[in-house]
C-alpha cells in the first residue's frame, strides 16, 4: 500500500519518490498540509511562476466542470516540460477519485497531481484510492506534538540567531500546535519583535500574543468543556473586546479535544482508567484547569470527541474564508460545543 505514516511524511518530502505521480496530503492540521504541499511543488521539475505548466485548481472548479481534472492531467504541455495539477481542498468528491485512479493506473510520465485535503477518516473513497494506487501515494498530516512543536520553534528562532529561555519555551508549546501556518507565523512575529535582543524571555512571549492574556483564553476553553455556556459568552465578549484575534480561542479548544480524543482512545480501547490516563496527559496542565478537563474526558466518548474535532476545523476555515465574519462565526462554533458539552458532562 502506497502511504506513509505521519513520522515518516517529512523524509518523504525531503526525497520524494518520483514513481509516485498523484500525492495526496490530508489531514486536520490545514496548515501542515499547505505548507507540505508547497514543500512538494518545489521538488517537481517545472517552474512554480510558469503558468503554462502549473495549474492550481480549487474543489469548487471542479463542481461546474467535474471533467476538468482529467482533461487538466491528460494535457500535453504547450512548450514542452513537465508539468503540475495543483489541487485544494478536496474532498471525496467523485471527480477527485477517478483522476487519482487514472493516475494510478496508468501514470504519466511528466505530470504530477498535488491534491490538498482535510481530515479524510480511514476508508473513505479518496483516501483509500490513493493508498493502494500503484503510482500514488497518500501523506497523512496530523497536528504537532510536543516533539514537533519544539523543533518547529528552535527552527523559526534560530534562523534569527535567537535562543529561548525555559520558561518561555514552556509557554509557547502549550500554545502552539494546533495549525502548522498559524504557529509558524506566531513565531515569525515574536522572532521579529527579539530581534538583536539574543534570547526570547516569557515576558516577550506573553507580550506579543496579543492583549488578551492566555488565562482568557484557558477560561474560555475550560467553559467549552465544562459546558458553562454564559461564562463562555462573557469570556469571549472580552477577548474580542481587547482586539484579540478569536482564532486563538478556537486553535486552543482543537489542541485540547485532540488530546482529550487521544485519552479517549487508551480509555474505549484498551480499558485504561481515567485517573491513569489523566495522570499520564495531564501533567502539563495547570492544577487549576485540571477539574475541567477531568469532566471533559468523563463526559465525553471518542465518537463525539471526532465530531467536535471536525466542527471545529470547519469553523477554523470559514474564519479563514471570511475573516470579517470570524467573531460570530468563532463565537457561534464555541458556543454550540460548550451546549453539547453541558449535556455529555451533566451526566
Amino acid at each position: 500500500m502506497a502511504q506513509k505514516k505521519a513520522h515518516e511524511v517529512d523524509g518523504f518530502i525531503k526525497r520524494p519518490d518520483p514513481s509516485y505521480r498523484a500525492l495526496l496530503i490530508y489531514g486536520p492540521d490545514r496548515g501542515l498540509v499547505s505548507e507540505r504541499a508547497a514543500a512538494l511543488s518545489r521538488t517537481v521539475n517545472v517552474d512554480l511562476t510558469d503558468d503554462f505548466n502549473v495549474v492550481k485548481l480549487d474543489n469548487s472548479d471542479l463542481k461546474e466542470d467535474p471533467a476538468r481534472l482529467l482533461d487538466e492531467i491528460n494535457a500535453i504541455a504547450l512548450f514542452g516540460g513537465d508539468r503540475l495539477i495543483w489541487l485544494r481542498g478536496a474532498g471525496n468528491d467523485k471527480a477527485v477519485v477517478d483522476a487519482v485512479a487514472a493516475m494510478a493506473a496508468d501514470p504519466p510520465a511528466d505530470t504530477t497531481l498535488i491534491i490538498e485535503a482535510g481530515d479524510l477518516k480511514k476508508g473513505s473513497s479518496l483516501r483509500k484510492t490513493a493508498e493502494t494506487g500503484k503510482a500514488s501515494m497518500a501523506l497523512p498530516c496530523y497536528a504537532d506534538d510536543g516533539r514537533a512543536i519544539h523543533a518547529l520553534i528552535d527552527e523559526e528562532l534560530g534562523q534569527s540567531g535567537l535562543n529561548i529561555s525555559p520558561p518561555a519555551r514552556q509557554h509557547l508549546v502549550e500554545n502552539l500546535g494546533g495549525d502548522r501556518l498559524a504557529s509558524r507565523k506566531e513565531l515569525q512575529k515574536l522572532a521579529l519583535y527579539c530581534h538583536g535582543r539574543g534570547e526570547v524571555t516569557e515576558e516577550d512571549v506573553r507580550a506579543i500574543s496579543g492583549d488578551a492574556s492566555s488565562l482568557s483564553i484557558d477560561e474560555a476553553v475550560d467553559c467549552v468543556l465544562t459546558g458553562n455556556v454564559s461564562g463562555l459568552d462573557h469570556a469571549l465578549t472580552r477577548i474580542i473586546a481587547s482586539k484579540a484575534q478569536v482564532f486563538l480561542v478556537l486553535q486552543a479548544c482543537m489542541r485540547q479535544f485532540q488530546m482529550i480524543a487521544v485519552m479517549r482512545g487508551l480509555i474505549e480501547g484498551e480499558r485504561k482508567r481515567v485517573s491513569e490516563v489523566l495522570g499520564e496527559y495531564g501533567r502539563r496542565v495547570h492544577f487549576r484547569r485540571k477539574p475541567a478537563l477531568e469532566k471533559a474526558v468523563r463526559g465525553w466518548n471518542g465518537r463525539a470527541t471526532d465530531d467536535v474535532l471536525q466542527h471545529l476545523q470547519n469553523a477554523i476555515l470559514e474564519t479563514r474564508k471570511q475573516p470579517a465574519l470570524q467573531n460570530s462565526i468563532a463565537r457561534q462554533a464555541l458556543l454550540a460545543i460548550a451546549l453539547r458539552s453541558s449535556k455529555l458532562t451533566s451526566r
